[in-house]
Formats: C-alpha cells, structure tokens, sequence
C-alpha cells in the first residue's frame, strides 16, 4: 500500500470513530435511552426521521475524509515549512498551548460567520449550503453533514490558523476535538444549558444550542459558530432567538428566566 494511503486510511478511521463517539454518545442518550427524560429539553417538538440520520452521517463522513485530506495537507507535507507549526514542545512556554486553542476557536468563530453568511448568498446556498440546511430539525448526526464544496470551506480555516499563528500539532487535535464538541453541541436539539447561564454575562457572548437551532429553522439569521458576538454586532441574530431560549429554559427549571433576572436587578 502506497504511504500516503496508509496515512489516509489511519486519519480517517481515527477520525470516524471520533465523530461516531461525539455524535453518537449524545444521540443514544437523547434520542434513544433518555428521550422521555429529557422531554423538556427539546427544542423542536417535531421528530427527526432515521432518513435524516442516515443522509447526516453518509455527508459526514464524505466531510471527514475532506477534513483530514486538508490535515494532511497542512502537516505531513512540505507546506507545513511554511507555516507556524512547530514540534518542540519547548519552543514555546507551556501555556501557549491553551493560549494558541482559544485564539484558534476565536478566528474560526470570525472566518466561520463571513463565510456561513456568504454560503447564504442564493447561488451558493442552492449549489452547496442546501445540503446542510436539509437538516431542518438538526440532531448530532447533523454537525458535519457538508456538500463537498463546503466541507472544502468548512476545513480551510486551518490553512489560516497555521499561517497566523504558531500551534503545535497538539493544539490542531484539541482545535478539532473541542470545536466538533461544540459544534455537536449546537446540533443537539436539545438545549442543556445551566439554568445560571441565562443571568450571567457570558449567555451575552456564547451561543447555544437554541441559539443554532432556530438558524435550521428559519433558515436565516444567528450565523455565528461559538459566539453571538458577530452576529450582535452585524445586526444577524434572530430576533426570537432570546424569547425562544427562555421558553426551552421555563419548560426545564419552570421559571420565567427573564421575570426573575429583572427582579435581582430590581
């Protein structure tokens, strides 16, 4: 077998069962065993049909094999001489590491909103985003559920992680690790947020699952990747999406979340 197939092959069987594990977990808890638990939580009341899941997974393993072609592309060629990636652990103090993940979820959350709201544009939503957006009622299957042409989009943010700043391999696993995570997170369909979120200032900055869904939904609107700070400021989030997020929250905690923030400030 020839070396870069083998290479290949081991990628993406590792990276094939990250995403069966990732996304597989919280479906079986959520769809599966907990359902009637969890009855509350759900956003949308409608269910899913095995046809989405099956569609969901078949794109999303055409999208990982994408991925780890652009993985491979950016470490195991002679592109990686030119770029910011470095192998000594001691090149850079121990806290970059943590440091260079979240500045790496940041650019992607700022590439990922320019882009998602360009792949909206008619011809481009028709020609590659629909597949996507098929995904109505999204579930964690959905999380890479890509036509080719965005898995490509989707992917390339690496190539401008490793040209702007320095990250060790390391961080490239945990970026992929810890973004797909949330990512599934925003798929969920369910929403799991903390009932103390609601009167904190990070359910100012973060997004949630709520927050995603009603973009499946609507089809428009809330952009953003990890963030709602884009779409805050470009005047994109959906104007339901906080009325929204405090139904899903009163049908978990029974309580009106936004009467109850009112009167500490009172």
């Amino acid at each position: 077998m020839h070396p870069i197939l083998e290479i290949f092959i081991k990628i993406f069987s590792i990276s094939a069962v990250h995403y069966f594990v990732i996304a597989g977990l919280p479906f079986i808890v959520f769809y599966k065993f907990l359902t009637n638990w969890f009855a509350n939580n759900k956003i949308q009341k409608r269910e899913a049909d095995i046809k989405d899941f099956k569609r969901e997974i078949l794109h999303s393993m055409q999208t990982t094999a994408v991925l780890v072609v652009i993985g491979y592309l950016a470490l195991y060629t002679p592109l990686k001489n030119h770029t910011l990636i470095y192998t000594d652990l001691n090149a850079y103090p121990s806290w970059w590491i943590t440091a260079s993940l979240v500045i790496s979820l940041v650019i992607h959350d700022t590439y990922f909103y320019w882009m998602h709201r360009l792949l909206h544009h008619k011809k481009l939503f028709k020609l590659a985003h629909l597949v996507h957006h098929q995904s109505t009622n999204p579930s964690p299957w959905s999380s890479y559920s890509f036509h080719f042409i965005e898995a490509w989009t989707e992917g390339a943010v690496l190539f401008i992680i490793i040209f702007l700043i320095p990250v060790h391999p390391l961080t490239v696993m945990l970026f992929t690790v810890i973004g797909f995570m949330i990512n599934v997170y925003g798929h969920l369909g369910y929403e799991i947020a903390p009932k103390q979120l609601r009167n904190s200032f990070l359910f100012e900055v973060l997004n949630t699952s709520v927050h995603h869904n009603l973009h499946h939904s609507k089809f428009k609107g809330n952009y953003g990747l990890y963030f709602r700070v884009w779409d805050r400021l470009m005047g994109t989030e959906h104007p339901d999406y906080v009325k929204e997020y405090d139904r899903i929250q009163q049908n978990r905690f029974g309580t009106n979340l936004q009467q109850a923030a009112d009167q500490s400030e009172a």
